[in-house]
């Protein structure tokens, strides 16, 4: 996107002057943000009005990234998501630590909370907390906060209990989340205000603990049912034995490999509370790295996304289309019916043929699609409409689109596919088709071919 371009302003809710696109704005950079901008709509309309939790801890704070991640949570609000922050202060507990010469004690991973650690802790999260709020109020012409007007609740929404004694050793005042209040927190959500969560609980008599971010990120997004857990950590995500990014994993597959002992401790912590949060209802829990700016962005509005994402169930399916579907094979095709690439299908002729295509969704979003066509008295089908958003090729969807079309023909009893295109002869060459004429296609078929377009014919067997 060029860096001179504004989005224009309504010269009524703002005194500043109106900006407007530079006259020397290149066109490819404008042509990339609109097509930028059209790519990210479809997730826009699918984040609308759902609740997302979004925990993050301390070392995000320490690194300096605190009111970039504000900034990029205003703007996911501004879209219409509800948005809960749950935020860590691990090490800001520990310079309070230093700074009262005490020492940090452990067992198991977990923090032995005595009084003095407690006030500690305390003073670390109402320090975040008033950080985090002071970004919040942020309202700076040109930048992301501008005319944002956020409003931040926090309070008492955790109800806590002790973890108490395990294997001999007292955790004093460490906690556990008991119940979160999901009503009041709901209501908040309802009235426009970003709900703020500091890792501190409360018992019925009054007494405080000292909480993990990720239990309560994750029993907050159990009890209100939220849409995605996604926690901003000081790791890249979960890597496998190669070093690769394993970016998605459905819930069977992320608790074996919790279980083989091979992840690291803090990466094994994070995916243990996002996979009791799938196990508890919430459908995609997220662990993007904090070091990336705007990964939460990124996560959210790509294909890949940029860190691992685990799911209650395998995100992507191929499907034959629905009715449902038709608004989203319209947008992935107009780009290419444009270009001359396809030929143009007005939306009622695609309604009326939806039953022969099949589609790749990919949580919930379309990102492929292909028809099929057949002539039953030759045994041939005519694949068209091979298309793969933009943002998803080289993923192979265009391969696995073909496979179904394959499998579909051979289904109806045809022997052989073909395909008429002006533009991508070598991607179907490869791929078993071979050239023909347009003697060689079906006579119901043979009477409707443009010759204008002067189309290859190219003809697979099954």
């Amino acid at each position: 996107m060029a860096s001179h371009y504004n989005p224009r302003m309504n010269a009524e809710t703002s005194s500043s002057p109106r900006p407007v696109a530079s006259s020397q704005a290149d066109p490819v950079d404008l042509a990339q943000f609109v097509d930028w901008l059209r790519a990210v709509a479809p997730y826009i309309h699918a984040f609308r009005n759902k609740t997302f939790v979004v925990g993050f801890g301390g070392e995000l704070v320490s690194a300096g990234r605190l009111n970039t991640l504000v900034q990029d949570v205003a703007l996911l609000q501004a879209m219409g998501i509800q948005i809960v922050l749950v935020h860590g202060s691990r090490p800001q507990v520990e310079e309070q630590m230093r700074l009262r010469n005490l020492s940090s004690q452990f067992a198991r991973g977990l923090r032995i909370t005595d009084a003095p650690a407690l006030e500690s802790a305390k003073e670390a999260a109402g320090e975040i907390r008033l950080d985090i709020e002071a970004a919040i109020s942020q309202g700076l012409p040109n930048t992301p906060m501008a005319h944002a007007r956020i409003s931040v609740v926090s309070g008492n929404f955790v109800v806590a209990r002790p973890v108490g004694i395990v294997d001999g050793v007292d955790h004093l005042h460490t906690g556990v989340v008991r119940k979160v209040d999901a009503d009041s927190i709901r209501l908040s959500l309802a009235n426009g205000k970003l709900v703020l969560l500091s890792p501190l609980g409360f018992s019925p008599t009054g007494e405080a603990f000292n909480l993990s971010m990720e239990d309560i990120a994750a029993s907050t997004a159990i009890a209100l049912r939220a849409d995605k857990l996604i926690y901003i950590t000081e790791t890249p995500g979960v890597v496998d034995g190669d070093g690769s990014l394993l970016r998605e994993l459905a819930l069977d597959d992320a608790t074996r490999l919790r279980e083989t002992g091979t992840l690291p401790e803090e990466v094994e912590f994070y995916l243990r509370h996002a996979c009791r949060a799938c196990r508890g209802g919430v459908p995609r829990a997220h662990l993007i790295p904090f070091a990336l700016d705007g990964s939460i962005l990124i996560e959210l509005f790509t294909h890949d996304g940029v860190g691992t994402m685990v799911s209650y169930e395998n995100l992507e399916s191929l499907r034959e289309a629905t009715a449902d579907d038709v608004a989203g094979i319209v947008q992935l095709i107009e780009p290419l019916e444009a270009d001359g690439t396809l030929v143009r299908r007005d939306r009622h002729q695609i309604e009326r043929e939806v039953d022969h295509f099949s589609v790749i969704e990919h949580d919930g979003v379309l990102f492929g699609c292909v028809a099929l066509y057949p002539y039953q008295r030759e045994r041939i089908g005519e694949m068209a409409c091979l298309t793969v958003a933009p943002e998803a090729q080289g993923s192979g969807d265009g391969e696995r689109l073909l496979k179904r079309i394959e499998q579909r023909a051979r289904a109806r009893g045809l022997n052989r596919i073909f395909v008429l295109t002006t533009r991508t002869e070598h991607w179907f060459l490869k791929r078993g088709f071979v050239k023909a004429s347009v003697d060689d296609l079906p006579e119901d078929r043979r009477r409707l071919y443009n010759w204008q377009r002067k189309s290859l014919v190219l003809i697979k067997q099954l």
